[in-house]
């Protein structure tokens, strides 16, 4: 088997390229960013392709995004995405392709060698790999709405933002500081699960779940 390996981290990068060899697996390409491992996909056409979501230039989605390019440049491409934690939308976009191939892994299973092996050779076979947190986690997902987790000064203040009211206008409707609403909106995005590259970005996505309700 060869593989292509995506990780920023460069002592775990070498580790993983390691423990794979003990394990009779080949690396044909170790890289640091998205854009590399496209490039390596591309040239190398492996069996399997192991990234990590959070890579450069700002560590939020860019694994993931290459990952999903990946598997169109090569059609069916198995990647196993490693993750710190476990990174709810990210997990959902990856799996709900409904293919084979996938597998979503917390990096703390690495430490298990044998399965992290398993899950390797499971994906590359076109099977599934998924961690039980994750797993827990989407389910849980499932028989809760997120906003129900908001305090009504929280929903009053997502609601403002689905007029498209500013910052500024907003605080000014509900007489509190710029500073109050800034705190509002930043325990909105951290309760909805919304990390994006930028501010505008995660403003969009909790409105457009603030009116899918």
């Amino acid at each position: 088997m060869r593989v292509v390996i995506a990780e920023d981290a460069v002592l775990l990068r070498a580790g993983v390229q390691r423990l794979l060899a003990d394990e009779g697996i080949e690396t044909a390409a170790a890289v640091g960013s998205g854009d590399e491992l496209l490039a390596v996909v591309q040239e190398h056409r492996p069996e399997l392709a192991i990234v990590d979501v959070r890579m450069p230039p700002t560590f939020t989605d860019e694994g993931l995004r290459a990952a999903l390019r990946a598997r169109e440049l090569v059609n069916g491409l198995p990647v196993l995405v490693l993750s710190q934690y476990v990174e709810e939308t990210y997990a959902v976009e990856l799996l709900s392709g409904g293919a084979g191939g996938v597998g979503y892994l917390l990096k703390e299973r690495v430490a298990d060698v044998t399965e992290f092996v398993d899950a390797v050779r499971r994906v590359a076979g076109g099977g599934t790999a998924i961690d039980p947190e994750v797993i827990a986690q989407l389910m849980a997902r499932g028989r809760k709405n997120p906003l129900d987790s908001l305090t009504a000064r929280e929903s009053e203040v997502l609601g403002l933002m689905a007029q498209g009211l500013s910052n500024t206008a907003i605080a000014g409707r509900l007489v509190v500081s710029h500073g109050a609403v800034e705190k509002h909106i930043g325990n909105i995005f951290a309760k909805l699960g919304l990390e994006a590259s930028s501010e505008e970005h995660r403003r969009v996505r909790a409105v457009l779940t603030y009116l899918g309700r």
